[in-house]
């Protein structure tokens, strides 16, 4: 079935949406879970596209620009924590879902970001939302997109079947790379070890400066934390908290570590940043592999603080005295 031809990697998650339309047993709701970047809103448009369709080509057209009526994509806000408000639900979202579908036979609302529009921590459009997930309109279907689903309320969850979409692989994030002209090979590498098994943060990454960036601020937190100036860790610190997404800085400063190692242990086809042999060869001279693979573990201790909550800068400045400590 060509209804997912453009999504790559996703084999397992699309064999489960392929055989409920084949079998015609959609789901009222679905919650689509993985990293962003992987097709998880691609899938849940081609789904929405070819049940509201039925292959009519002018219809198809008109989902694709965004003007049916019976699909509907709801995204966070713009401002403040970005969750929808009760108000917006009860008052915009609501009345849709109540009178649609419209036109088709069917009608599809998607939520992209719903760990953000709807997380448990602002629990007031979450449960307006889970007692319209609890008696579903009989003609609507609901697709609920999350990076962190467990965000979302346990019950929001439990009305859902869930789909896994996987990071990708590093052979299709290079064979997408490849395919949007981005020729260097070693660009092409860095970008694909920083992304997460992310196709929109790897384009981005490899479209400007930030792999460069990324590595120079790894190599200028690693000097300070050799230097005996308390002063500078703090200032890198405040760098890195500074840096636009101070999850891709760390996963940077761990991979320039994971190099060290793999230097060390002579494996220098393994490098993410391989187009920084140079310099990183001089400093893994001065850097044991033990003392790498204990600094990279700390900077993975640092990011899992983080996914839990932790504040940034606790975090960061204890990390950089933390690296101190190890050399």
């Amino acid at each position: 079935m060509g209804l997912f031809r453009n999504i790559q990697g996703q084999d397992v998650a699309l064999s489960i949406l392929r055989r409920a339309l084949r079998e015609n047993r959609l789901a009222s709701a679905y919650l689509f879970e993985g990293p962003s970047g992987v097709g998880k809103e691609q899938a849940a448009i081609a789904l929405a596209r070819t049940v509201i369709s039925g292959g009519d080509p002018n219809i198809a057209d008109r989902i694709d620009r965004g003007m049916h009526p019976d699909l509907r994509i709801f995204r966070p806000r713009e401002e403040g924590a970005r969750n929808l408000l009760v108000e917006t639900f009860r008052e915009e979202i609501l009345p849709i879902v109540q009178f649609a579908p419209f036109e088709a036979k069917k009608a599809f609302v998607i939520f992209p970001d719903a760990d953000i529009s709807f997380p448990e921590n602002h629990p007031e459009s979450a449960n307006a939302f889970l007692k319209t997930l609890e008696e579903p309109p009989p003609s609507v279907h609901f697709i609920l997109l999350a990076s962190r689903p467990d965000r979302l309320l346990d019950t929001t969850r439990s009305r859902c079947q869930r789909v896994r979409f996987a990071p990708l692989e590093v052979a299709v994030l290079d064979e997408i790379l490849r395919r949007e002209n981005i020729t260097d090979e070693a660009v092409r590498g860095a970008s694909i070890a920083l992304s997460g098994g992310r196709a929109d943060r790897a384009l981005e990454l490899a479209r400007g400066s930030r792999v460069e960036d990324l590595f120079e601020l790894a190599l200028a937190i690693d000097r300070a934390t050799s230097e005996r100036k308390p002063g500078t860790r703090l200032e890198r610190a405040e760098e890195l908290r500074s840096s636009g997404d101070l999850q891709l800085a760390l996963e940077a400063l761990a991979i320039f570590y994971r190099d060290l190692v793999q230097l060390g242990a002579g494996r220098e086809a393994a490098l993410a940043f391989a187009h920084k042999e140079d310099e990183l060869r001089a400093r893994a001279r001065g850097l044991s592999i033990a003392k790498a693979a204990e600094s990279e573990g700390r900077v993975r201790r640092a990011l899992a603080d983080l996914e839990r909550g932790a504040n940034a800068q606790i975090v960061t400045e204890a990390l950089l005295f933390e690296l101190a400590r190890i050399r």
